[in-house]
């Protein structure tokens, strides 16, 4: 699902609010989960999930196009761990 899909899908489920409404609703709720990261917080939702950060070590990679050896930096990277809710919605499903 796109971010467009779901301010349309909550668009339609509340017929009461605006699509622009609904659209800042989301970007405000993306751009704080994206700086709660980025300060290398931890966010969890009960029943869906918890988005985390983790640590990715320097490590030798290789070049695909001309098979040279390229060092990879360190790098963080965001994580998402599924809930036990969610997780046995999906089984069901």
């Amino acid at each position: 699902m796109t971010r467009s899909e779901l301010i349309q899908q909550i668009s339609s489920r509340f017929p009461q609010l605006t699509a622009t409404d609904v659209d800042m609703a989301v970007r405000v709720i993306m751009d704080s989960m994206s700086k709660a990261l980025a300060r290398g917080g931890r966010i969890e939702v009960r029943g869906f999930g918890s988005f985390g950060i983790n640590y990715r070590p320097p490590r030798k990679g290789r070049n695909p196009k001309s098979g040279a050896s390229v060092m990879v930096p360190a790098k963080y990277t965001p994580h998402f761990k599924a809930g036990k809710e969610l997780r046995d919605r999906v089984d069901k499903a």
